[in-house]
């Protein structure tokens, strides 16, 4: 399992506009591909700045691949991104999970 972790910031006063923008439209992009197994996305408020963590979960680099194309440390932007978005980050972190609990059935 692959866990793959984006990163962007925004002006805090548009945060809760982005926020409503990726669960609409980025979130059914993941959920789209065959091989995603879940999606988190999480924001921190800090001064005038707000970070986005999207933490994805996938099942291999074959997966990610069908969702990110053959660079999968490329990152992944919309073009509604531009209206948002302080910088563009080129890429992605990704780790491999070596241990895992959870109460999720």
């Amino acid at each position: 399992m692959i866990v793959r972790i984006w990163h962007g910031r925004t002006r805090r006063e548009r945060a809760d506009e982005y926020g409503a923008f990726l669960t609409l439209r980025a979130i059914p992009d993941y959920r789209d591909i065959a091989g995603n197994l879940d999606v988190a996305i999480l924001r921190r408020d800090e001064g005038e700045v707000s970070h986005f963590l999207t933490v994805t979960r996938w099942e291999s680099e074959h997966a990610i691949r069908e969702f990110a194309g053959d660079d999968v440390l490329k990152a992944k932007y919309y073009a509604e991104d531009k209206d948002f978005l302080l910088d563009f980050e080129p890429e992605v972190q990704h780790y491999t999970v070596v241990a895992r609990a959870s109460s999720e059935t």
